[in-house]
């Protein structure tokens, strides 16, 4: 018999659906969430959606200010230096023990295919978010429900610090050739060099955001 996973509380769905919003890129940093709005949108009381924010906010994912409201948040460079090293345990070690018929490595195609018919149309938003989907099944290469999960969330935060740069193009156009020679390497089942190749290309990805939030640290909204 199948164990069945229980129900999740209300407000932890609707946790989910805006979660989902931020990896998308629709709700940028700093963006105020409006209880009216929000509340209309998912049909669900200004109770649940103040729950909703608070599991939220206690996550990191939003924050809230005294007399102002609740924005979406803003990224440090603390929690820059945390993903990077969160992605670099999770995605190249997914990658070393996967393998090349895992049914994953479809969704890693798919996912790339995306992002390149995105980009010959200059829609950054859209390989942005192919590229989320991208890595987000690599690390389904792991076959671990838990790992999945997790990094469902640290895709959320990484996409607020690439919301934060504001030349979309300039975080993605690179990185998109850098993930067709990864999925090359696990195509041709050469795992190792694979995650080497994905080690390289999380330096180098962590190098750019660094050196935006360097240079121009983004304001507080």
């Amino acid at each position: 018999m199948t164990r069945q996973e229980p129900e999740l509380p209300l407000s932890e769905k609707l946790a989910q659906r805006i979660l989902d919003l931020v990896i998308t890129g629709e709700l940028p940093p700093g963006r105020k969430l409006s209880e009216a709005e929000f509340s209309e949108r998912y049909d669900v009381s200004r109770n649940t959606l103040r729950e909703t924010f608070r599991l939220l906010t206690k996550d990191g994912l939003l924050r809230h200010e005294a007399h102002r409201g609740v924005f979406v948040s803003i990224p440090t460079t603390d929690m820059i230096l945390d993903i990077y090293r969160v992605r670099r345990i999770v995605e190249c070690g997914s990658v070393r023990q996967g393998w090349r018929q895992h049914p994953a490595v479809r969704d890693i195609r798919r996912a790339y295919e995306r992002a390149l018919a995105s980009q010959a149309q200059g829609d950054w938003q859209a390989v942005g978010s192919a590229n989320m989907a991208y890595h987000a099944a690599v690390v389904d290469l792991s076959d671990c429900v838990r790992l999945s999960g997790l990094f469902k969330r640290v895709s959320a935060e990484l996409r607020l610090a690439f919301g934060a740069i504001s030349d979309p193009e300039r975080v993605h156009a690179s990185f998109v050739d850098m993930n067709g020679s990864i999925l090359a390497l696990i195509e041709a089942g050469d795992m190792a060099k694979a995650a080497d190749a994905m080690s390289t290309y999380l330096d180098a990805s962590e190098r750019m955001v660094l050196k935006h939030f360097a240079s121009q640290p983004p304001a507080r909204t």
